[in-house]
């Protein structure tokens, strides 16, 4: 009975109440003195003399904030008319003497233009010889969507969400008629233009020794062997060194072990994931070194104190949540003060250590007396199952707490799904994942996507040599002189 109660009060909270898993400011007060402890502030054991400087609070000048100088300004001038420059009082003539200047924002819809390309052709008076101009290769080969438009059709389905059919009916009203099919297919060609470049890519993410994972379902409804109502997988890589960050997305029908061992072949380093078994496999074969995400630690038994509904009972999922929010809170402290890696290692050593091992003794006394089949006793299983897993970030200074850089890098994907719903073949889902990768690995480096996949669109196809290719990379296009195409989208 108390079992089916928490799974009722955990749903209606997931439906009703707020998603935050802080721990509620009014239970505090009811912890005895050794569960109080875990909620002091996060640096008591550096001592007296380790005082930690919190910025003193400023005020934010209030009012809208400028527009940023690279738009494009048009100046309308208004004056006052010649036979009104006149003073009231002695009827003197008006002089110029300064201007008041106030901006506004201007949007105008996409402008479709047609790019006409005129090939000159030559002749010779034998009437033998007839040559052309040559016509620079083209993203797709005697189509008429230019590197432009293409960019502005994958910007909007994978980074803005818009499903392919809502484009086609966006066409249509500014007087362009292009079937969905021919956009679909049109996406798929530029997935598989851009393979050469993934693939580089992959060379990047795999040379560094830091990778998070992760993966979430994707509808298929032409696989082979497979129902239209199957369940198929999109999984995602993020890593790179910190100037240079890669996030790769990958098809594959199954979440089995295979797929990371085949992804992460010639890798070596550390891998961090969730706690899905599926990468134990690669972890053993490769003899790597993986990492658990406390986000998940937390989110159990943030689950768990929820199930307790409105009771105001202090118990194990309470202390847990502390505990866990005081590591979080050193987190913070350390990315406020913009620490290099080996300063955040020896940080946490300072202060999450000692945090961690109360943790671990608290949680060896907890575990007998929970059941184990209550969410609270489900949160404290996981917690010791994954805990060397959870504890080796204080090795590395470059390591996270969590694995929420890579949720955050696959939530583009999951918003999309929302819309779109499924892939319609094998080709489109593995399109989209290159895409994905570009579009998110541009965000990753700051660039701007459309801007990124227009120059991509645009030199690749051009592209003869690897050398080429790696031109085209998003860091190298930030050092380069050479900047994208700065056109407006249509």
């Amino acid at each position: 009975m108390a079992t089916l109660q928490e799974q009722l009060n955990l749903a209606l909270a997931r439906r009703y109440a707020a998603s935050s898993e802080k721990l509620s400011p009014d239970q505090i007060y009811l912890f005895d003195e050794a569960e109080a402890d875990v909620l002091d502030d996060p640096c008591e054991e550096a001592g007296e003399d380790d005082v930690v400087e919190v910025p003193a609070h400023t005020r934010k000048k209030r009012g809208r904030k400028p527009l940023p100088d690279t738009l494009h300004r048009v100046e309308v001038i208004h004056e006052i008319p010649e036979d009104q420059r006149h003073c009231p009082h002695d009827g003197q003539l008006l002089t110029e003497i300064n201007e008041v200047v106030s901006e506004q924002l201007d949007i105008i819809p996409a402008q479709i233009r047609v790019i006409r390309h005129i090939r000159k052709q030559y002749a010779c008076t034998c009437g033998q010889c007839i040559q052309t101009a040559p016509l620079p290769g083209q993203p797709i080969p005697k189509s008429m969507a230019s590197p432009g438009l293409l960019a502005h059709i994958t910007v909007s389905k994978y980074q803005d969400a818009l499903p392919l059919h809502r484009q086609e009916q966006i066409l249509q009203r500014i007087g362009v008629d292009i079937p969905r099919a021919t956009l679909s297919n049109w996406m798929i060609r530029c997935g598989q233009l851009v393979q050469p470049l993934i693939n580089l890519l992959r060379d990047y993410l795999l040379a560094y020794d830091i990778i998070q994972m992760d993966e979430t379902t994707v509808q298929v409804l032409k696989e082979p062997g497979k129902s239209a109502q199957s369940k198929s997988y999109l999984w995602l890589q993020r890593g790179g060194p910190p100037d240079e960050p890669v996030t790769l997305f990958d098809y594959d029908p199954t979440r089995n072990q295979t797929v990371p061992l085949q992804l992460l072949d010639g890798f070596a380093g550390y891998l961090q994931t969730d706690g899905y078994s599926g990468y134990n496999g690669v972890v053993a074969s490769s003899d790597l070194k993986q990492l658990g995400c406390m986000a998940h630690a937390r989110r159990n038994f943030s689950d768990a104190v929820k199930g307790q509904g409105k009771s105001k009972r202090v118990g194990k999922a309470q202390q847990g949540l502390a505990w866990i929010q005081k590591l979080y809170r050193i987190e913070k402290v350390a990315r406020t003060k913009d620490m290099l890696p080996e300063e955040r290692k020896l940080y946490r050593q300072q202060h999450a250590a000692p945090i961690l091992e109360k943790m671990r003794t608290w949680l060896d006394a907890s575990l007998p007396n929970v059941p184990p089949g209550t969410l609270t006793g489900k949160a404290l299983n996981y917690l010791n199952n994954e805990w060397p897993k959870l504890i080796r970030y204080l090795e590395d200074g470059r390591l996270e707490i969590d694995n929420n850089l890579a949720e955050n890098a696959i939530r583009p994907f999951v918003i999309g799904r929302k819309n779109w719903l499924f892939s319609d073949s094998v080709k489109g889902v593995k399109a989209s994942a290159n895409l994905y990768s570009l579009i998110e690995t541009a965000k990753a480096n700051k660039l701007e996507p459309y801007q990124y996949l227009r120059e991509v669109f645009t030199r690749l196809p051009q592209a003869d040599t690897v050398e080429d290719i790696e031109t085209l990379l998003p860091w190298s296009l930030k050092k380069s002189s050479k900047k994208p195409d700065r056109q407006p989208r249509g």
